[in-house]
């Protein structure tokens, strides 16, 4: 209701010339040349407003801005307003008064342009009424329609079934991957890619293991980081090899001999 009281102007135009046309004796349009466009009956301004979906053409004083005439317009193109075959810038309008009367009389715009915004302002008008009807139509289908019930009934539930996590039903998640190392790596996230673990530093036992080539032979002039270096390498490599045919017990007799024959020292132990 607030909507329909609410009057909104679409177009407004200085200069205006209004025309008494003579009655139409056939089922052609209108035609200008037939209106003394040299002499037009009145001049004025035009107002073009809407108030809800229906429009109106108000003719008005320039100066008061008194009402000379006005046209409802509840359809356009429609009966209300008619083009004239012969010319752009004239109209035929269906004026009405109060008590219900009507008459046809012709209006006419000197400038083109302001021709062509009247007609462009009621067709952007009942454009916008075409659009809130279909769209007042379909709620009024949308509201006959059979409702879509969406809600839950009682006593039902949902379950969500998400990745890497218990159901409280004691299902077991999902087996983590192990990568080399013994490292337990998360599963990667969906479109994801795994990450490669660091492979670990050699350990204290495979630097033992590790072959060392045989030393190269120096020259008398070694210097002291040559020395340093010869102290890294293996003994077995530093040692000349034992040859086979060697007495291996000659070793222990040798030591024996070489050591002098001491006198025997007095014990205070009685020897039994």
């Amino acid at each position: 209701a607030a909507e329909l009281e609410y009057e909104s102007v679409l177009c407004v135009k200085p200069d205006v010339n209004v025309y008494r046309i003579p009655p139409r004796t056939s089922n052609r349009g209108y035609r200008a040349s037939d209106w003394k466009l040299d002499h037009p009956d009145w001049t004025g301004r035009l107002r073009v407003t809407s108030k809800g979906k229906t429009a109106y053409i108000k003719l008005e004083d320039k100066v008061s801005g008194e009402l000379f005439a006005q046209a409802p317009i509840d359809q356009y193109p429609g009966i209300a307003v008619e083009t004239v075959a012969d010319s752009s810038r004239y109209f035929v309008i269906r004026i009405q008064d109060g008590t219900g009367r009507s008459a046809f009389i012709g209006i006419g715009f000197t400038d083109r342009g302001d021709a062509f915004d009247f007609n462009v302002s009621l067709q952007d008008h009942f454009k916008w009424v075409k659009q809130e009807t279909e769209i007042s139509k379909e709620s009024q289908e949308a509201d006959t329609r059979p409702k879509l019930d969406l809600g839950f009934k009682e006593g039902q539930t949902i379950k969500l079934n998400i990745g890497n996590m218990t159901s409280k039903k004691g299902g077991a998640a999902k087996p983590r991957v192990s990568g080399s190392g013994g490292l337990s790596l998360l599963p990667p996230p969906p479109g994801g890619k795994i990450a490669v673990p660091p492979i670990p530093p050699p350990s204290s036992t495979a630097i033992a293991n590790h072959v060392t080539p045989p030393p190269v032979q120096k020259s008398s002039n070694v210097s002291g980081a040559d020395i340093l270096l010869d102290l890294d390498a293996p003994a077995s490599a530093s040692k000349a090899p034992v040859s086979a045919t060697t007495d291996l017990w000659g070793d222990f007799s040798t030591a024996s001999s070489a050591v002098p024959n001491q006198a025997p020292q007095q014990s205070n132990w009685v020897q039994f």
